[in-house]
């Protein structure tokens, strides 16, 4: 089984949002070390399109939605990105994600093996 999804934003879009959005979509975990950045819209955005991507892919193997906030966008020691998923039947799967984020806009692919 291999599974695929991306999906691309434009950073201005999380620029102003509200705690009561961040907090809907983000975890704590992901807050922090966003809002830590200067530039915090594009490690949130860069989150945001591995969360959605994370989603187009498991739907592409009939696997039931999950929430935003049961997929988690965490960082490796070595700086690496990694899918944490914090519902057990997503946990079967293998996740490799790559995501980059520019002036305007942030991308992310993932698959799934």
């Amino acid at each position: 089984m291999l599974a695929i999804g991306v999906d691309i934003e434009e950073i201005s879009r999380f620029e102003n949002k509200d705690k009561k959005f961040l907090n809907r979509i983000f975890t704590k975990k992901e807050l922090d070390y966003c809002l830590s950045k200067k530039y915090f819209a594009q490690h949130l955005c860069a989150r945001f399109c591995a969360k959605e991507a994370t989603i187009k892919a498991l739907s592409t193997i009939g696997a039931k939605k999950p929430t935003f906030r049961e997929i988690e966008i965490l960082k490796k020691e070595n700086g690496a990105p990694y899918i944490n998923i914090l519902v057990n039947e997503y946990k079967k799967y293998d996740f490799l994600i790559s995501f980059s984020h520019e002036k305007n806009k942030a991308i992310a692919f993932v698959v799934i093996k």
